[in-house]
């Protein structure tokens, strides 16, 4: 591992910013590339085989031409579909992103959790066998979010989006218990990276209060575990920003970029 490293971070679009901000938080030193996959976006899109016949050569490219010391795939869907393969293909260290579900159910006094991800995300077997090993007795909720990914993309790029649309995305994670006690959701698992970008919206319009499990910061301390004592000077440095569409962002997600990455995105 170099003393300055060099992680790439890859998402389908926007989303995996909010891990890169956590690992940012621990690991300014490093070199940083941030790859937006936007001209295959959203991958819900597509089928199964389709992504990982779409991830797994990019990410070698992207390999080739970054050489990084350590790849985030900053994507939920993405994660549960490539990482066997990327493992197999590539000798760098990858770090997924899977859905919260056993710190989750740990953390559950109602022992009612949703789970709030895109469609491919729920329906996948990755994710019900996370459910099967570590629900630890909570009763689980599996909510398909057809479009909260896309409203959290426009919402950084400056575009309005409605509460009567985010609230229709979020209203199935809030289940009211049949029985006795009355126990209700009291933990909503964030299974896309771009929901986070929408939690205050979220938090305002649910009806009523929960925990939001973000799995960004774990994320950003097995990558700071990985990369060890390696951490550059320690100064923020400014990272690259690339989509694969080859598109310059407008002014306006521009400016919303440089919180992110300490600089304007090039492509």
């Amino acid at each position: 591992m170099s003393q300055t490293p060099t992680i790439l971070v890859f998402d389908s679009g926007l989303g995996g910013l909010t891990v890169f901000r956590e690992i940012v938080r621990l690991r300014p030193g490093a070199h940083y590339v941030y790859v937006a996959d936007d001209a295959y976006f959203p991958y819900g899109q597509h089928t199964e085989d389709e992504i990982v016949a779409r991830v797994v050569p990019l990410v070698g490219d992207l390999i080739a031409e970054h050489t990084p010391d350590l790849v985030v795939i900053a994507c939920n869907t993405a994660s549960t579909l490539v990482m066997t393969h990327l493992r197999e293909a590539y000798s760098v260290p990858f770090v997924g992103t899977v859905p919260a579900i056993k710190p989750a159910c740990a953390s559950s006094t109602t022992k009612r959790v949703s789970v709030l991800g895109t469609r491919g995300t729920v329906k996948r077997e990755y994710t019900k066998a996370l459910i099967r090993d570590f629900a630890q007795g909570c009763d689980v909720t599996l909510v398909g979010a057809e479009n909260l990914a896309s409203l959290a993309e426009a919402a950084l790029r400056g575009e309005r989006v409605s509460d009567d649309a985010v609230a229709a995305e979020i209203a199935p994670c809030f289940v009211n218990g049949q029985d006795s006690d009355g126990a209700r959701t009291d933990t909503v698992v964030l299974a896309c990276t771009h929901y986070p970008l929408l939690s205050g919206q979220m938090i305002a319009l649910a009806p009523w209060v929960v925990d939001w499990i973000d799995p960004a910061p774990a994320i950003a301390r097995r990558v700071s575990d990985l990369l060890g004592s390696a951490n550059g000077t320690g100064e923020a440095l400014p990272a690259r920003f690339i989509f694969t569409s080859g598109q310059t962002p407008s002014p306006v997600l521009a400016m919303a970029l440089e919180p992110f990455l300490g600089a304007s995105p090039v492509g």
